[in-house]
C-alpha cells in the first residue's frame, strides 16, 4: 500500500510541475496533495517494514482490491484541494473512473479546468491502464516481496501468455511497450495538428483505453482533421489488442500474431461492425445511390470505424453521438459494450477470447449431443482448453450478467429511467464511458446523484478487476482460516 501511494504522490508531483509550467494558478494545491499522499505512503512503509513480506493468494486479492480503493481515495485530493470538484462522492467517482479507465466524467466544462487537473485526470488513466499492481511488481522484489500473486489478481483473464518466465521482467517489458506507444502517439498527434498538451493527454487516454479528453466535445472537436482521428483509431486498436502480440511484432515474430485466434476474431468484429454501421448510416441518410460522394462515404466510414473501435476497446472517445443515429445502431452499440477488447490489453469488458471460447463450447455441445461417447474438447491456438478454464469463463459470464442486472436495478431504484439505467450499468461495468439515455455520448454524468456515484464506482472497480478479485472478498470462506 505504501509503495502504491508513493507512485500516486510522485505522479501528482509531476502534475504540479505541469501546473507550474502552464501557470494555471493551482500549483500549490496539487503540490500539497502530493506531499500528503507521499507522507502517508512513507508512513505505511515505515510501519510495515518489520512484517512478513510473503504474499499468498489471499493477500494478493486484498492488496489489489484495497490498493485500488486507497489509490482512488488519495487521488481525490487534487480535485478537492483545488476546488475543481468540491463534492467528495463526485471527486471519488471521477478518480475511480480515471483509474479503472472508464472515462465517465461529472465535469461539464472541461475547457475551463486548470491544466494541472486535466493532466492529473489523464495520469490516473495512464496509471490504471496497465494496472497499478503491474507497475508496482517491478519494484516490490527489491523490498523482498514476490509479485506473482499480485499479477494473477490484477489480470485474471484466460489469455495468460507471458513474455518472460520471471513476472518482474514481464511487467517491465509490458511497461516499455506501453511507454513507447504513448510517446509515439503523443508526437504523431502533435505533428498532426494538436497542441502538445492535448496530444500528451489524449495519448495517455488512448493507450489506457480510458477516454478522458481535454475538450467538451471529445474527439469530435477535431472532426475536420481526419489525420488526428485516424491516428487515434490506430492506437485504440493497438491498446485493445493483446500487448504480448505487440512484443511479438517488435521481435519480428509476425507469424505468431496472425495465427492468434483471438486477434483474428478481434479484427473480424471490428471489420464487420464498422462496415455494418457505415452501410446503415449511408442508407438511413441517403435515399438514392446517386447522392453518394467519396467525401461523404469517407466521413461516414471514419465515424463508424472510430465509434466501433472506441466502444469495443472500451476507450469511450466520442467523434459522433451513436445514440442519435438510428434505433437499430443504438442497440448494436449497446451490445458492443459487452464485447470488450483482447485479453492482455488495457481494455475492459468481457474480452474477445471469452466470447470465442463460449461460442466454441456451444458448438461442441451440438457435437456431443450427436456423439455422446466421443471425447471432444475445445481448442485455442491449437492447444486443448482445460476444463477448469471453460468453467471459469462460464462462471465469469454468469456473474457478469448478474452484476449487470443488479447494477441496472440499483440505478433504477434511484429513479433513473430504464434506458439510462441499463446503459449506466453496461457502461460502468464494462469500463466503456458513454452510456445511453440521459448519460449518452453527448452528455456527462453530472446528473448522477451521490448514491449513484458510489454505486457506479463500485461497478467500475468490479469490472476493472474482472469480478472475481472483488467478489471473492465478499464471500465468508475467504476470511476463514484454513
Amino acid at each position: 500500500m505504501g509503495v502504491l501511494l508513493l507512485f500516486n504522490g510522485g505522479f501528482m508531483l509531476l502534475s504540479s510541475l505541469v501546473s507550474f509550467l502552464y501557470k494555471d494558478g493551482i500549483t500549490f494545491e496539487i503540490t500539497l496533495s502530493s506531499f500528503l499522499v507521499l507522507s502517508f505512503g512513507a508512513l505505511l512503509m515505515l510501519f510495515g517494514r518489520q512484517y512478513n513480506k510473503q504474499i499468498q493468494k489471499r493477500e494478493g486479492y486484498l492488496i489489489v482490491s484495497l490498493g485500488w480503493i486507497l489509490m482512488s481515495l488519495s487521488g481525490t485530493l487534487p480535485y478537492l484541494v483545488s476546488g475543481v470538484i468540491s463534492d467528495f462522492s463526485a471527486s471519488f467517482f471521477e478518480t475511480m473512473s480515471g483509474y479503472t479507465t472508464t472515462g465517465a466524467s461529472i465535469i461539464e466544462d472541461l475547457e475551463q479546468v486548470p491544466y494541472g487537473i486535466l493532466f492529473w485526470r489523464s495520469t490516473t488513466h495512464w496509471i490504471g491502464g496497465m494496472g497499478i499492481i503491474v507497475l508496482a511488481i517491478a519494484i516490490l522484489p527489491f523490498l523482498g516481496i514476490g509479485g506473482t500473486q499480485l499479477f494473477t489478481a490484477e489480470a485474471p483473464g484466460p489469455g495468460g501468455d507471458k513474455l518472460h518466465p520471471r513476472i518482474t521482467d514481464t511487467a517491465k517489458r509490458l511497461w516499455m511497450i506501453y511507454v513507447f506507444y504513448t510517446l509515439l502517439e503523443t508526437f504523431l498527434l502533435y505533428f498532426a495538428g494538436m497542441s502538445f498538451f492535448d496530444a500528451m493527454n489524449h495519448a495517455m487516454s488512448t493507450l489506457s483505453t480510458g477516454g478522458f479528453s481535454t475538450k467538451n466535445n471529445s474527439i469530435a472537436y477535431w472532426n475536420d482533421q481526419p489525420l488526428i482521428q485516424y491516428i487515434i483509431i490506430i492506437f485504440m486498436f493497438l491498446a485493445g489488442s493483446n500487448f504480448v502480440l505487440s512484443y511479438f511484432g517488435f521481435t519480428r515474430k509476425f507469424q505468431k500474431i496472425f495465427k492468434d485466434e483471438e486477434f483474428k476474431l478481434y479484427l473480424t468484429f471490428i471489420f464487420l461492425f464498422s462496415v455494418l454501421t457505415t452501410l446503415l448510416l449511408l442508407f438511413s441518410e441517403v435515399t438514392s445511390l446517386s447522392h453518394f460522394n467519396l467525401k461523404e462515404i469517407e466521413v461516414t466510414y471514419r465515424n463508424a470505424l472510430f465509434q466501433v473501435i472506441a466502444v469495443i476497446t472500451t476507450t469511450g472517445f466520442v467523434s459522433a453521438d451513436f445514440t442519435q443515429w438510428t434505433p437499430l445502431l443504438t442497440i448494436v452499440f449497446f451490445g458492443l459494450m459487452f464485447l470488450g477488447g483482447s485479453s492482455g490489453s488495457t481494455a475492459g469488458g468481457v474480452k474477445v477470447v471469452r466470447h470465442m471460447l463460449m461460442i466454441k463450447s456451444g458448438f461442441l455441445e451440438f457435437k456431443r449431443a450427436l456423439h455422446p461417447n466421443a471425447i471432444i474438447q475445445a481448442r485455442y491456438n491449437n492447444k486443448i482448453v482445460d476444463d477448469s478454464i471453460s468453467y471459469n469463463i462460464l462462471g465469469f459470464f454468469i456473474l457478469y450478467m448478474l452484476s449487470f442486472i443488479i447494477g441496472s436495478l440499483g440505478f433504477g431504484s434511484m429513479g433513473i429511467d430504464f434506458e439510462s439505467s441499463i446503459g449506466l450499468a453496461a457502461s460502468t461495468l464494462g469500463n466503456v464511458g458513454p452510456a445511453l439515455g440521459d448519460f449518452g455520448p453527448s452528455n456527462t454524468y453530472a446528473g448522477l446523484s451521490s448514491p449513484g456515484h458510489w454505486w457506479a464506482s463500485f461497478l467500475m472497480l468490479l469490472g476493472r478487476l474482472e469480478l472475481f478479485t472483488v467478489l471473492i472478498l465478499l464471500t465468508p470462506f475467504f476470511w476463514k482460516k484454513n
